[in-house]
């Protein structure tokens, strides 16, 4: 089934953090993304899994996110080399993922999670690298993998299906 599901998905926000996003090409655009994203799975009772690279190095998640879910922290690039992860995305929900860098953390989980034959959705808008060109690569890359590149409205309207959802008219702020 091509169309996400807001009752067979999972929101996984990688690697949002404090001492990170500054140097993140369009750092806060991409975290106003991300809020929109963790709003609309809040209001459609989507889980959500967070993880933290290096918490010591990196900070915590930024305060915008801290939220979501307890930050999963991970010392290797690949969230799936992390136990907690691996029990956190256990089944066969869809995972919507979103996070930073494209390149690095977010490539490589995405990638081991597509060899996990995972259904992978990857929204495009809420994802970044310190570099423009590091992000362009990565998501190319992972679409020829098999990875669903999205964006955060196509997101949120997928998950609603219906201007007649109960939770429409909240959703729809979160765009306007």
């Amino acid at each position: 089934m091509p169309l996400m599901n807001a009752k067979r998905s999972r929101l996984v926000i990688i690697d949002f953090q404090a001492r990170l996003m500054p140097a993140i090409h369009d750092g806060p655009r991409l975290v106003a993304n991300a809020g929109r994203l963790v709003a609309a799975a809040q209001l459609l009772e989507v889980p959500m899994v967070v993880t933290e690279q290096n918490p010591a190095g990196l900070g915590p998640t930024v305060p915008e996110l801290a939220e979501a879910a307890p930050a999963i922290a991970k010392m290797s690039f690949d969230a799936c080399a992390a136990p907690a992860f691996i029990e956190a995305i256990a089944g066969d929900d869809d995972l919507v993922l979103c996070g930073c860098e494209a390149h690095v953390c977010f490539g490589q989980t995405t990638l081991s999670l597509l060899e996990h034959k995972r259904r992978v959705f990857v929204v495009q808008d809420a994802v970044g690298s310190r570099v423009p060109e590091s992000k362009g690569v990565s998501l190319r890359r992972l679409a020829r993998n098999g990875a669903e590149v999205v964006t955060t409205e196509m997101v949120l309207f997928e998950w609603l299906r219906t201007a007649e959802h109960p939770q429409f008219r909240a959703a729809l702020k979160l765009v306007k």
